[in-house]
């Protein structure tokens, strides 16, 4: 655990993050922010401070618009994430995908593991590497552990589309990007995936661009 004075810069910076107006800069693909693993949260935001930064990203989140962003995504290597996904898809990709509405949640110190042995693979994006999908194979099931913002536990099991996310975002917390689990041949700009990989599987692109799924 840091002593005050080893907060004190943390707690300016967000601070200092948050005296702008409307939502945060997202950061991109490159910055070491997203490559370092993040610093596990314990206090070094007050409450009112924490909840003023969660809110600040849930705003960032919706204004991008995507289903989940993470500290580092923001500059601020602090092991929290939000997630919230209202899941607005056709019937026949809901199915496909398990995508399943999310209610806003906050992620402290998540730490995910596999539930049994299934991967699902899908198109996969980032708002930190604008204007580029991949697929990804992922766990189709897993465990996730840590607290939420009041510091309550979380030991909760995801599937799907949820599954997905709660992995995305916790591999941001680890210094990983999506574009580190994908497949490379299947690496598609949104307009191509929107014209012509927006089936609710992944299978015509697998077929077409020549790689495998799992």
């Amino acid at each position: 655990m840091g002593t005050p004075n080893d907060r004190a810069p943390l707690a300016e910076r967000i601070e200092q993050l948050l005296a702008g107006e409307g939502p945060l800069p997202i950061v991109a693909a490159g910055d070491p922010v997203l490559r370092q693993a993040s610093e596990p949260f314990d206090g070094q935001l007050d409450p009112t401070l924490l909840a003023r930064f969660v809110e600040a990203l849930r705003i960032t989140m919706h204004a991008a618009p995507g289903v989940g962003l993470a500290a580092p995504q923001v500059g601020v290597g602090l092991r929290i994430a939000v997630i919230e996904d209202p899941a607005p898809v056709p019937d026949e990709v809901r199915l496909a995908r398990g995508r399943v509405r999310q209610p806003f949640r906050v992620l402290v110190n998540p730490v995910y593991a596999p539930v049994g042995g299934e991967r699902a693979a899908f198109f996969e994006g980032c708002l930190s590497v604008p204007g580029y999908q991949a697929v990804v194979a992922r766990h189709a099931e897993v465990r996730l552990t840590g607290q939420d913002e009041h510091g309550r536990t979380v030991d909760e099991v995801f599937g799907g589309w949820p599954a997905r996310i709660v992995q995305h975002e916790t591999d941001h917390l680890d210094g990983m990007l999506y574009l580190d689990r994908a497949e490379p041949r299947s690496l598609s700009s949104h307009q191509v995936v929107a014209e012509r990989w927006s089936h609710p599987t992944p299978e015509a692109a697998a077929r077409a661009l020549g790689f495998e799924l799992p």
